[in-house]
């Protein structure tokens, strides 16, 4: 089952004959498209028992939601405002819109499964985890999820659903190779997919969004960069939590790129782990993660619409051990 907006191999084939500039150039308008004038988004075919909405948000306005942790990584849910102290490019913020706390917040999920041939051999220990989210951590009444699958194509084996069994069968239905027709592994045209079409296509601002990616981080036939990416990611507020597998070889630049991927959205990194009980944490921290955030609303001091990347800094009191927030977003371009 393919989803809304997906390149097929026709279509890639046809891009491949471009140039990649071209392409590049063509990518950042179809992004630019949807900030220009504000952050527009009505949903044409909601997730299962969601209703169509309208959401808006002024280009001059940052959006930020965050996870903060005290002692022994327990969420902070009392935080107040006067104890965050916030910096856009090194500078408080002009003005603060919105504070609030997000708690026990359902979660909005994205699988993707990197099936090219260096992930051969991960395959199974992907399949196992990403079935262990949807029958322990995945909460029928509340939650909804999509599985897709990529290599040089991407293609969605389950679209959006309720149904931890449904999931699970989606999950199941990723093969090695399918998406491998002419070989080759693109990473950041599948984040950028799932980011820009899958959840750009829902109420992501009132739910704790992420996506659950396995891959070794190898990107050869990409049209878009992280940078575009990351982009899409941010406008919707979707962390990228990584089950990282090593790669081959040892000059690679997968590890940098999920590196990238996962601390600009706000997610983490795990590392492969044969431990079913170390497995279960990971999502368990991925869990506390989302169900308890905080939203922040703020117009920075000096925003210029060129599409420069912007660093945050958000500290918190002395009673807080740790605070999940993305490194920075990207500024609007005209």
């Amino acid at each position: 089952m393919a989803f809304p907006g997906r390149l097929s191999l026709y279509s890639r084939k046809i891009c491949n004959m471009l140039p990649k500039s071209k392409i590049n150039f063509l990518l950042i308008l179809a992004m630019l498209a949807c900030a220009r004038g504000g952050i527009s988004q009505t949903t044409s075919s909601a997730a299962p028992g969601e209703e169509a909405f309208r959401f808006s948000l002024s280009i001059d306005e940052i959006n930020l939601t965050f996870h903060v942790a005290g002692a022994h990584g327990l969420p902070v849910n009392d935080l107040k405002l006067s104890e965050l102290k916030l910096l856009d490019n090194g500078k408080p913020p002009r003005m603060i819109l919105a504070f609030h706390a997000l708690q026990d917040s359902p979660i909005r999920a994205g699988i993707l499964m990197d099936t090219s041939e260096s992930m051969a051999k991960n395959l199974e220990g992907d399949r196992a985890v990403a079935l262990k989210y949807a029958q322990t951590v995945f909460r029928q009444q509340d939650d909804q999820a999509f599985v897709m699958a990529f290599g040089y194509i991407s293609t969605g084996t389950q679209t959006w659903t309720g149904d931890p069994s449904a999931l699970s069968a989606g999950v199941r239905s990723v093969i090695e190779g399918r998406e491998n027709p002419l070989g080759g592994t693109a990473l950041f045209d599948a984040v950028f997919q799932a980011c820009h079409s899958e959840f750009g296509a829902i109420h992501y601002a009132s739910s704790g969004n992420f996506i659950l990616l396995f891959s070794d981080g190898e990107d050869n036939a990409s049209h878009g960069d992280v940078r575009l990416a990351v982009h899409a990611c941010q406008q919707t507020n979707t962390a990228i939590y990584v089950f990282r597998a090593e790669p081959v070889l040892s000059f690679s630049s997968g590890p940098k790129n999920l590196m990238e991927l996962a601390s600009e959205t706000g997610g983490r990194v795990f590392h492969d782990d044969d431990s079913e009980a170390e497995i279960e944490k990971d999502l368990r921290i991925i869990e506390a993660d989302l169900r308890n955030q905080y939203l922040l609303v703020y117009k920075p001091v000096e925003l210029k619409h060129d599409g420069s990347f912007h660093r945050i800094e958000l500290n918190g009191p002395d009673r807080v051990e740790s605070i999940i927030v993305r490194s920075g977003y990207y500024a609007p371009s005209r």
